[in-house]
């Protein structure tokens, strides 16, 4: 998967902890899911302004792409992006680079479909339209598939 960085505007920096790293140096298969999920996280609070008290998001299903290892020494950062969005799914794009002296360096890409959720009546709802609208006016309308 050939992903163009300039597709995405926003990124954030991803800490590499000591924790994360396995008996081989590299960073832990299962741990870029959460590296994907903090840079999701980011995103939805810095761009998007999601309220998470009154609508909820779950994750339906993650892809990862592993290309070239992580290591504890790398400074490594997460491009995130909206590709499709439904009535009550939605996809995110995640890109990890790492920053060598000349530039970045894709490691890994992922995909997580996202499903806005009502935890109190315990089910999907449609995704709410502030979000929705952010995340087409962020991520420009035609890089997103609208599949409603």
């Amino acid at each position: 998967m050939a992903e163009n960085l300039s597709d995405y505007k926003y990124k954030t920096p991803i800490t590499i902890r000591f924790s994360d790293i396995d008996a081989v140096g590299h960073a832990n298969n299962a741990i870029y899911l959460t590296y994907f999920e903090e840079a999701r996280l980011s995103y939805w609070r810095d761009i998007i302004q999601w309220d998470m008290q009154e609508h909820g998001v779950i994750v339906g299903r993650s892809e990862v792409n592993y290309l070239k290892p992580i290591l504890l020494q790398d400074k490594i950062m997460c491009y995130v992006r909206t590709t499709r969005i439904g009535n009550s799914s939605f996809d995110i794009m995640h890109v990890l680079v790492k920053i060598t002296e000349h530039g970045e360096e894709i490691c890994t890409t992922g995909k997580t479909v996202c499903i806005s959720y009502d935890y109190k009546a315990n089910r999907s709802v449609p995704i709410p339209k502030p979000e929705r609208q952010k995340m087409i006016a962020y991520d420009e309308p035609g890089l997103i598939l609208n599949t409603n």
